[in-house]
């Protein structure tokens, strides 16, 4: 996934160095060309790319942090002591 992404942001680069080279290009031309055809479609797809892992990971951290308020009984911990019972008069 990576290797993908160095290899588009290279061609990327590559396309804004043209621009800036050009006889009729400008170095604000080949900055928003490396922007729009670069960094930020490079992003968007390592951002979506990236979502099975993070929900993955998410509850990963949820299923850990569950299984630590569990006592070795497997029931939830009690919220605090019990208080004593009234006395009936």
């Amino acid at each position: 996934m990576y290797l993908v992404a160095i290899g588009w942001l290279y061609v990327a680069f590559m396309m804004a160095l043209a621009e800036a080279l050009a006889p009729r290009g400008t170095v604000l031309g080949a900055l928003i060309t490396f922007l729009f055809y670069g960094v930020a479609p490079t992003a968007l797809l390592m951002y979506l790319l990236g979502t099975p892992g993070r929900k993955r990971r998410l509850r990963e951290q949820e299923r850990l942090a569950d299984s630590a308020q569990r006592d070795e009984g497997g029931h939830a911990p009690a919220a605090g002591p019990v208080p004593p019972e009234a006395e009936k008069p």
